[in-house]
């Protein structure tokens, strides 16, 4: 992650994160740990994946205190970094500075760094199927409150791409905007003359007349939302190029190479980042040292 996002934007959420945890004391530390002592310990991977959030993680212990080190295992030569795939058992990193502020930060730490992982593991679990193919895997707005910052990037870690991050950042319109427009047409004219000139617009269709207006109307993207193979493939013949491709909805597994296969330039999943499931990592062998 970039540093000056990282200051800008993710400190506010760490440090929200943290207050959520700790509001006023970490009783059972201040109980066993009443005074500073220099420890040790030792972050292992429990499972198999893709790492990511790593300088996340650390930031967490940063926040709480700047003396705190965080000594990234080497891999290959060089220090483990996002991207990288681990393996179950496998060391990460040390972590060395004040037992309070190693204790304190941990659960928080951790999850951080379990949930970006698994995000990333899923993508690229996913980003392998679509190996051989020019279509592009994106992500969604589908995120957990406060955590778009931290998901969107573990998407990218995982080899993935994002779709807009916010709603300042281009035109979607979906069934409602068009309802609210009184359809295509109308909407997408009323965009262009709100919009920047740089902005992009997407268009949401359910069925081949909504795709044909779309392309009518001059339409950027158009998104294929919930449709077989069958009728998205006559709703690529239709678009012929006019227009990129987005195919969303009911996408798995076992129909992705199907898709695929018709010539689409995006699939946007939000299971990427509301279904992805943790990878495991813990905080283990603390040792005090002085």
């Amino acid at each position: 992650m970039n540093p000056i996002t990282m200051q800008l934007i993710a400190d506010k959420y760490i440090k929200m994160a943290l207050e959520e945890d700790i509001n006023s004391e970490d009783i059972s530390t201040n109980a066993v740990m009443p005074e500073y002592k220099k420890g040790t310990v030792n972050l292992i991977a429990k499972q198999d994946g893709v790492i990511a959030g790593l300088k996340v993680f650390e930031r967490v212990f940063k926040i709480l205190d700047e003396n705190t080190v965080v000594e990234f295992a080497l891999k290959d030569g060089c220090p483990v970094k996002d991207g990288d795939k681990v393996s179950n058992g496998e060391l990460l990193a040390t972590i060395t500075g004040d037992v309070r502020v190693l204790l304190s930060g941990e659960r928080t730490a951790l999850n951080y760094l379990q949930r970006m992982s698994g995000i990333a593991t899923y993508t690229s679990n996913i980003v392998s199927m679509l190996e051989g193919t020019k279509t592009k895997l994106l992500d969604t707005r589908k995120t957990t409150p406060c955590m778009r910052i931290f998901e969107k990037y573990a998407v990218k870690a995982g080899g993935g791409n994002n779709h807009r991050y916010n709603l300042s950042d281009a035109v979607m319109l979906k069934d409602n905007h068009i309802d609210a427009a009184g359809g295509i047409t109308k909407a997408v004219k009323a965009a262009r003359d709100y919009a920047s000139f740089v902005c992009k617009i997407e268009v949401e269709t359910e069925n081949l007349d909504m795709v044909k207006e779309a392309v009518d109307a001059g339409a950027d993207i158009i998104m294929l939302d919930n449709m077989d193979p069958a009728t998205m493939a006559k709703a690529i013949e239709i678009i012929d190029g006019k227009a990129l491709t987005e195919c969303s909805g009911n996408i798995t597994k076992e129909n992705i190479k199907t898709i695929t296969s018709l010539g689409v330039d995006f699939v946007s999943s939000g299971a990427l980042t509301h279904s992805a499931p943790i990878l495991d990592i813990s905080l283990k062998h603390l040792t005090v040292i002085e």
